[in-house]
């Protein structure tokens, strides 16, 4: 049987307290392993904003709502893994719990835009009565913005809870490249897949740092008020051009697109660790809730139906 390899299977993830969340097209699931040892799993369906607008086909565009709906449901998933082991009303939310998580959610994307770009900015502000040649200035920010955002990734590793949700994130990784790679679903096949994915969040983001140098190197206005908030209202366009970037690199396999991924590939070891079998067991209760992997193995790699049975049999 010839295996093709790396095929887009269009499921994404993130990693939440003691667990993952899968998602394909507008189902999602959320699976929790608790403190007794059994794994749950909360499945739902998010269509996102605008859903079925035509605004979200757009290129450049769409990157922007994909990355405002990806930063709410990752909250709600964070949210419910957390709650799993209060029981709060069965993971449910009040009006007032939604509130205080949508204050919460505002106020870190304050504090991002305050770390990643109003400071890189000051900092490299201060060289002004040193350095005259402001594109070398704009170098220096963008320069700052990334040490920044390496900084902050290893102090936050530096948490025990931050800690596992790096081996969380590490196992969702491999449940996907598993899959994309033409393997059947098991433990023993998850935990010999990389833990590097180029789709990951971590590339995203280290494509808006290296979009934003280049957007904002452009950019000449003579008023340090109105330098930063042009900073801040181009955020949306960074996103915007950082995921079609990210988007071509999940579905492209040649020299251009693994040059452009290494970096962010290789910041990922950063934030991307070994995971155990029982966390490799927890992607997986995630995947099967949302995917159908046997349909897609037989689809994209010519898997027989028995050989899938007896991929299944081994997981028991």
């Amino acid at each position: 049987m010839a295996k093709k390899q790396n095929r887009y299977s269009g499921i994404g993830g993130q990693a939440v307290l003691e667990g993952i969340m899968m998602k394909n097209e507008e189902k999602y699931a959320v699976a929790v392993r608790k403190s007794d040892g059994k794994i749950v799993v909360e499945q739902d369906n998010y269509q996102g904003i605008l859903d079925g607008s035509l605004i979200k086909k757009i290129p450049f565009i769409r990157g922007i709502f994909n990355f405002i709906d990806s930063l709410v449901l990752g909250m709600k998933c964070l949210n419910y893994s957390a709650s799993v082991e209060e029981d709060r009303d069965g993971g449910k939310k009040s009006a007032v719990d939604g509130l205080v998580n949508g204050l919460i959610t505002c106020i870190s994307i304050a504090l991002a835009i305050g770390i990643f770009v109003v400071l890189p900015y000051y900092l490299a502000s201060r060289l002004n009565g040193y350095v005259r040649n402001d594109s070398l200035i704009a170098i220096v920010e963008g320069a700052a913005r990334i040490v920044i955002f390496l900084i902050y990734i290893c102090a936050i590793s530096l948490m025990k809870d931050i800690r596992r949700l790096y081996r969380y994130h590490g196992a969702e990784h491999k449940c996907i490249n598993c899959i994309e790679r033409g393997r059947p679903l098991t433990v023993k096949n998850v935990m010999r897949s990389s833990r590097l994915h180029r789709r990951c969040g971590t590339s995203f983001i280290f494509f808006v740092l290296f979009v934003s140098i280049v957007l904002f190197f452009f950019i000449r206005v003579d008023n340090a008020a109105e330098r930063v908030v042009l900073r801040i209202l181009l955020m949306p366009v960074v996103a915007g051009i950082s995921y079609e970037i990210i988007r071509l690199a999940g579905r492209c396999d040649n020299i251009l697109v693994r040059i452009i991924s290494a970096p962010g590939m290789a910041v990922q070891r950063l934030t991307t660790k070994e995971p155990d079998e029982k966390m490799a067991e927890v992607a997986i209760a995630a995947v099967d809730a949302v995917f159908d992997w046997k349909s897609y193995l037989q689809d994209n790699f010519g898997y027989r139906p028995e050989e899938l049975e007896e991929a299944c049999e081994s997981i028991k």
